[in-house]
């Protein structure tokens, strides 16, 4: 016959990798936000210091493909 109907399981009775699943908290999540903003930030400014003043890549030790690698990971409409 049909299981549909059968009662779920309880959280205690499931395996520990269905347990262990990805959970993060709120404050986690915020500064995961937080981070990818930051990142983010840096990639357009590192964008604006090429195209004004290229000369200053030097100055913060980064290669000019390192720099191209960086404004490639921007998203498309800022590029």
């Amino acid at each position: 016959m049909n299981d549909i109907l059968a009662p779920c399981a309880s959280l205690a009775a499931r395996p520990a990798e269905i347990k262990g699943s990805r959970r993060y908290s709120l404050a986690a999540l915020r500064n995961l936000i937080a981070e990818r903003r930051k990142q983010a930030h840096f990639r357009f400014e590192l964008k604006r210091i090429v195209t004004d003043n290229p000369h200053l890549i030097d100055d913060i030790g980064l290669t000019r493909e390192e720099v191209e690698t960086e404004i490639a990971k921007l998203p498309f409409w800022q590029r």
